[in-house]
């Protein structure tokens, strides 16, 4: 099953609710009961309130007529609002800024526990080899030896360099020698791992934010990318640590995980909505080519089953 067909799956769920009620709007004036029919399937995508106020607002206005006549042209309207909110925070892709960034290229993977974000460092870095770059991977998650060793198996398989400590050292540590050893052996891309944390938790979002503070003083202007790792299906309390992480350090671009098991994927509008950050690539499953670049059109359309693009 290619990638395309994989997130269509994960979102089938929500487009199957959102068709069931947009059939029940066909030929009619949208009511209130109706339009309250489909808010339920919008929001139970987490969408989130706003984006589901704005969309009501649109097929209020607009799901009438010729619009209002065929499924399609009810799913145009809606597909176009997400079209409008998505586009904004699509792109450029990650490695397109590596290549126009400055050498090395610091990226800092930031995130709770069990989002991905060592996996999703590994696959960046195989990315980054077959752009015939040099990777170097940093073993900032110190809290958990399980963690090391899972990136050293990545640094063997890919064959690319890895710098690493002891459990329990200090990630800023680790992370200031990842630098200088980058700096050192002419790497082009440095990708930092660090241990998951509540969103929550003062204290460790403090020292997140002490890697990176760490990490520019080696560094001038890194790290460069600042990449929160987000499960899509915990819905909106994704939003929630989306916006505290954002507040600690300062978050440019952002990686939705497991699309491909989830009726709740709206949550990257709703995040897209609020916060403005960049959505630089979305996973669909565990393979390494199952983390693409997020495109906002293949993404409309796996949600609502209509690329609706102009107006």
């Amino acid at each position: 099953m290619g990638w395309f067909q994989r997130l269509q799956e994960g979102l089938g769920k929500t487009r199957h609710a959102v068709r069931h009620s947009l059939d029940r709007m066909l030929g009619r004036t949208p009511t209130p009961a109706l339009l309250e029919e489909l808010e339920a399937s919008l929001l139970g995508a987490d969408l989130g309130a706003r984006v589901v106020e704005r969309l009501i607002r649109r097929v209020n206005d607009e799901a009438r007529g010729e619009a209002a006549s065929s499924v399609r042209g009810l799913q145009h309207v809606l597909s176009r609002t997400l079209y409008e909110i998505l586009t904004p925070v699509a792109g450029p892709p990650l490695l397109d800024l590596i290549e126009r960034g400055p050498k090395p290229f610091v990226i800092l993977a930031v995130g709770v526990n069990g989002v991905g974000k060592t996996t999703t460092i590994a696959k960046l870095a195989r990315r980054v080899v077959q752009a015939q770059k040099r990777p170097l991977l940093v073993a900032g998650d110190t809290f958990r030896a399980a963690a090391i060793e899972q990136l050293q198996v990545w640094a063997d398989r890919l064959d690319v360099p890895i710098i690493r400590q002891r459990q329990g050292a200090d990630p800023a540590s680790v992370a200031f020698d990842g630098i200088a050893a980058a700096k050192a052996r002419g790497i082009d891309v440095v990708l930092i791992d660090t241990a998951g944390r509540l969103h929550t938790k003062s204290n460790l979002m403090e020292e997140l934010a002490k890697v990176k503070r760490v990490v520019g003083r080696e560094l001038a202007g890194a790290p460069h990318e600042v990449l929160l790792v987000l499960d899509a299906t915990v819905g909106q309390n994704a939003l929630a640590q989306a916006r505290q992480f954002h507040e600690a350090v300062g978050v440019t671009g952002l990686v939705l995980t497991k699309l491909d098991g989830t009726a709740r994927g709206g949550i990257v509008v709703a995040i897209a909505e609020e916060l403005k950050i960049p959505v630089r690539l979305i996973g669909v499953g565990e393979g390494a080519e199952d983390l693409q670049d997020f495109n906002p059109e293949a993404f409309v359309a796996a949600l609502f089953g209509e690329p609706a693009v102009g107006p």
